[in-house]
């Protein structure tokens, strides 16, 4: 779909909403998402002519370098920033709708590239060699990311259930 476009304002209108979802998936939240997706598709519309016509698949070229800004702003940001004064109030946004859903919340403690797969496979539902073609790692990588995020989620979920079992009526 996305490699039939050749102007760079058709791809974006196209995939638009799909990489925000994406981008929701990876990041955990609308805003976050919604830098990533501009910061990418920046660095993208400036190469567009090369993208569409080197690598075969923009869209699955585009999903990488999300996967990729993503990890990498993680690793620089996941120490601590230590602040002198606390802000005096804190602007208000809206709820995510997810905030509170089990699944979503485990999700959002999978390491990066295990989110991506999982989002990559079961939100988009891409095949195992587009995931790898996305993200630029091996079928095996995949596979392995994607057991480890399942056994993760199963864990996770398993103990917010019994957690929500022992704090019922006594």
């Amino acid at each position: 779909m996305a490699g039939e476009f050749v102007d760079f304002g058709d791809f974006v209108q196209a995939t638009l909403p799909g990489l925000l979802r994406y981008g929701h998936a990876l990041t955990g939240n609308p805003h976050d998402a919604a830098d990533l997706v501009q910061t990418v598709l920046e660095k993208i519309g400036s190469r567009w002519t090369y993208v569409h016509e080197k690598t075969g698949d923009p869209l699955a070229y585009v999903r990488r370098s999300m996967a990729n800004a993503h990890v990498s702003r993680w690793r620089r940001t996941r120490r601590e920033n230590l602040v002198a004064d606390l802000p005096d109030t804190s602007p208000h946004v809206p709820a995510d709708p997810f905030e509170h859903e089990p699944l979503w919340r485990a999700l959002r403690t999978l390491p990066p590239r295990q989110r991506a797969v999982m989002v990559l496979r079961y939100y988009e539902g891409l095949s195992e060699a587009e995931i790898a073609g996305a993200l630029g790692i091996t079928q095996g990588t995949v596979k392995s990311q994607a057991s480890k995020a399942i056994a993760s989620l199963r864990m996770k979920l398993k103990s917010a259930d019994g957690e929500g079992e022992g704090s019922g009526a006594g």
